[in-house]
């Protein structure tokens, strides 16, 4: 399977039932990143969110919180690119400019 194939459906299910986490604050992360990327991850993607999986809850979430970066073993490009993907704050609403009055 090529690194850039999109997952398929069965693919994409497992790997949400995968990511469910203990701590609720890295469950915002995964449910925002599947909520905005799920659609277009690919196999190296997925294979980036499986190792950061791996990890416990406590250091998943230093990561996504940027108090440390990837090192040693866990520092490969796909796992730098999906963390990059979970740490993108969420889009905050664009504010109704206000009308001029009318004359």
């Amino acid at each position: 399977m090529d690194d850039h194939e999109p997952l398929d459906e069965r693919q994409l299910s497992r790997l949400r039932w995968r990511c469910r986490r203990g701590l609720l604050e890295n469950d915002l992360f995964i449910e925002r990143f599947f909520q905005r990327h799920g659609p277009r991850l690919t196999v190296r993607q997925a294979r980036g969110l499986e190792r950061l999986m791996d990890l416990a809850d406590n250091d998943l979430l230093d990561l996504l919180l940027q108090r440390r970066e990837p090192d040693g073993a866990l520092a490969t490009p796909e796992v730098i690119e999906v963390l990059a993907l979970l740490r993108t704050p969420p889009r905050t609403p664009a504010s109704p400019t206000p009308e001029a009055p009318t004359a």
